[in-house]
């Protein structure tokens, strides 16, 4: 078990529905991190930016992109989290892989389909929320238009870490900001956000503001606006335990079943 977790989130623009440019780019600045850290954050959909193109630019478990993924966790011995679009038994997925050192995958398909743009229609729903072990940390690993649902993340697993990776765009990046900071809040856990920045095809701008929040919602990371960038941040199991033993907010949450 390792008492701190040292992540790397990159923040990055995105070329629309090139994913052979979009992998060479992101190894290029993965290559760029000289320090070790334990694990890579890359956005949603990081091949191919944020579509509902899905015919034409999902890929297989064992396509590309996943061999890449895997082949750069291997080499680099760290772990890799981001989301691709995924055809599986003819249904198409916004799927989460979070790739181990080893190359095993752990896979979480987004649950809330952003139905103002239509994805809901286009892409199956998840049914099953994910807790991943990795280094003694338990990591909640969710998509996007998650970040607005609380009941979905609520920390009934007593996870560490609360991992949303997203396209979320500029006209609503102040809720982006707020929700990152209430969702470590009232789940008392680290909260990250992976955004992208840069403009798509559709004309949608993303003005980044990538973030890590601890327990008590401060924030631990720098402003970055509107640029590409590696933002580093170590994170401490201890700050959790401290602060969960002494304040205790967990043990009064109330109890429920979810029915999908």
């Amino acid at each position: 078990m390792l008492e701190e977790l040292k992540i790397a989130i990159v923040q990055s623009n995105l070329v629309w529905e090139n994913a052979i440019q979009n992998r060479i780019n992101f190894r290029s600045k993965i290559n760029t991190i000289v320090e070790p850290v334990d694990l890579i954050v890359l956005p949603e959909m990081f091949t191919t930016g944020f579509n509902m193109n899905a015919k034409d630019i999902a890929e297989t478990m064992k396509g590309e992109t996943v061999v890449w993924m895997q082949d750069l966790a291997k080499q680099k011995q760290v772990a890799i989290v981001g989301s691709i679009a995924i055809i599986e038994n003819s249904k198409y997925y916004n799927r989460l892989l979070f790739v181990k050192p080893n190359g095993e995958i752990i896979q979480y398909n987004k649950r809330h389909g952003f139905s103002l743009a239509g994805e809901d229609k286009v892409f199956t729903t998840g049914i099953e929320k994910v807790i991943i072990e990795y280094n003694g940390w338990k990591i909640c690993p969710q998509i996007c238009y998650d970040l607005r649902f609380p009941v979905w993340a609520r920390n009934t697993e007593n996870y560490d870490v609360l991992l949303y990776v997203a396209n979320w765009p500029k006209p609503r990046i102040a809720a982006w900001d707020a929700l990152l900071k209430a969702r470590a809040i009232e789940n008392m856990s680290y909260c990250i956000g992976a955004n992208r920045v840069g403009l798509d095809a559709n004309g949608y701008e993303y003005p980044g503001h990538s973030a890590v929040y601890d327990v008590l919602g401060e924030k631990l990371t720098l402003d970055n606006s509107n640029k590409e960038t590696i933002e580093i941040v170590t994170i401490k199991k201890s700050h959790i335990e401290k602060n969960r033993m002494h304040l205790g907010f967990l043990n009064d949450k109330d109890d429920f079943n979810l029915i999908a």
